[in-house]
């Protein structure tokens, strides 16, 4: 998944690779934490590359980070309505 984070995030290179698995981590932590289950479907791994890209990109506590911070909120609701009707 390392590959496809730094694709979408449009990085070369591997001098990132450290903090780029922290926040994949930590992405997954974080949904768990909210309820939503690991899982192949591109709308989880959509979440994960939006948490990474929020915090990888947003690194200035000062920044607003609504729009992305909405849109994750967003499919993680999706997920988790998903998740329970299996």
């Amino acid at each position: 998944m390392i590959e496809e984070l730094k694709e979408y995030l449009r990085i070369d290179g591997s001098e990132d690779d450290v903090i780029l698995t922290l926040l994949l981590d930590a992405a997954k932590e974080y949904l768990s934490n909210a309820g939503v289950l690991e899982s192949e479907s591109k709308l989880y791994k959509l979440a994960v590359l939006l948490y990474v890209t929020l915090h990888y990109e947003n690194r200035d506590p000062s920044q607003k980070m609504d729009k992305l911070n909405f849109a994750l909120q967003s499919i993680i609701l999706q997920l988790k309505e998903w998740g329970e009707e299996e």
